[in-house]
């Protein structure tokens, strides 16, 4: 008599089959990890490119508002 699983939600969880992955899901699994980490590249690459100091130093500012604002509230 075989063990019957259950899924989070109550419904019965079938056997994971012990077949090998076929050539099609191969090669779509390794193209869509190929694919994110392309497109994790190109998004870091084009934030260190693209990158404004002065944008940084205006949150340096608006931080430094928020310290002054804590002494004065008194927190």
């Amino acid at each position: 008599m075989s063990l019957v699983q259950f899924d989070s939600f109550g419904e019965p969880v079938l056997p994971a089959s012990d077949k090998e992955h076929t050539a099609a899901s191969r090669v779509a699994l390794r193209s869509g990890v190929g694919l994110f980490w392309a497109m994790v590249v190109a998004i870091v690459a084009a934030r260190a490119v693209y990158f404004d100091p002065s944008w940084s130093e205006k949150l340096n500012s608006v931080a430094s508002l928020f310290g002054h604002l804590k002494t004065v509230i008194g927190v």
